[in-house]
């Protein structure tokens, strides 16, 4: 007679915070359809250990201004909408972008120096051009993501978008404009759980609800870093599954921003020919990119060549076919 099988099954006293983008008209926004991430409380797609009743989502970084150094293939992709932030967002909604991260490159000092004004202007058109969920992030310089971003949550008070990036150097002033319009923000910090957790601290010690942050705990891309990632990432959920409160957000992670940044991804010359063809190895590295994060626990990927969409939304239905949810 053998020996009956052991359950070796992980059962989590811990759950991800649950956090819903975008409002309705019921809510005081105008969003079409709103996004919520998180609630699981097992690892990412064992739903045979726990509850995942949320599935991770598809957002597509789009620009305030053609990009200049973006590689060849992702401009021949987009064509004439990358000189408009609001027809390339409703563009990538077409393509089944379930949320928009909006770029306010033009406010960077050295790209053109705009500020709160044409913020303002710009995150209108988009909500109004677009029915989904927004992110606004600014140009990553922290007097002008100030300016920009506390215009941004003003202007779109009442539609519940993310603010990002939160960072320790600037965190008070964007937590402090989400708590005045009632938007989200997103903390981002080196890849480190320490410094994660300090900046989840800080941020819920001026009160904003743990159901308004999110955590960006940067990436790295396919051949750049991505095993380390994965392990930080890990790590993170496993403390927050463990029952550690102020590691208990969901995730964004930018897998778009990382992969073009490869050079694999960024030239079809001089390269070997065991590398492939140019267009498709670029393709893969994105998604490929993107598939390993959400593996780890990614809830939300940012995500920039259109036709990466369906690979990345196929991969996550197939991941959630065991779901209930599914």
């Amino acid at each position: 007679m053998s020996a009956a099988v052991p359950d070796v099954k992980e059962i989590w006293n811990g759950r991800i915070v649950e956090v819903t983008l975008g409002a309705g008209p019921d809510q005081g926004g105008t969003r079409r359809t709103t996004v919520t991430v998180g609630g699981q409380n097992t690892l990412p797609f064992l739903h045979f250990e726990g509850q995942m009743p949320h599935k991770p989502v598809v957002a597509v970084e789009v620009r305030d201004q053609a990009p200049d150094d973006w590689s060849e293939l992702l401009v021949q992709a987009w064509g004439d909408v990358l000189s408009d932030p609001a027809a390339w967002a409703a563009r990538a909604e077409e393509l089944g972008a379930e949320v928009i991260a909006l770029s306010l490159d033009s406010a960077h000092p050295e790209r053109g120096d705009t500020g709160a004004k044409e913020a303002r202007s710009t995150v209108r058109r988009v909500l109004e051009a677009t029915g989904i969920p927004l992110i606004v992030y600014g140009p990553g310089q922290p007097d002008k993501d100030n300016e920009v971003l506390v215009a941004a949550a003003e202007e779109a008070a009442g539609e519940r978008i993310a603010l990002g990036n939160c960072e320790e150097k600037n965190y008070r002033t964007i937590v402090a404009a989400a708590l005045a319009n009632d938007q989200l923000v997103i903390a981002k910090t080196p890849i480190d759980v320490n410094l994660a957790k300090q900046l989840n601290v800080l941020i819920g010690d001026m009160r904003l609800s743990r159901d308004h942050i999110i955590m960006d705990p940067t990436t790295g891309a396919l051949g750049y870093g991505l095993e380390y990632t994965y392990s930080v990432m890990e790590r993170v959920r496993l403390a927050a599954l463990s029952g550690d409160a102020a590691l208990q957000q969901p995730m964004i992670v930018t897998a778009g921003y990382e992969a073009w940044r490869a050079k694999e991804t960024r030239t079809g010359e001089g390269v070997p020919a065991e590398w492939g063809d140019w267009r498709t190895r670029s393709l893969l590295w994105e998604a490929n990119t993107a598939v390993t994060l959400l593996e780890t626990g990614a809830d939300i990927v940012v995500l920039r060549h259109p036709d990466v969409i369906p690979l990345v939304k196929q991969a996550i239905e197939g991941l959630m076919q065991d779901s209930p949810v599914a």
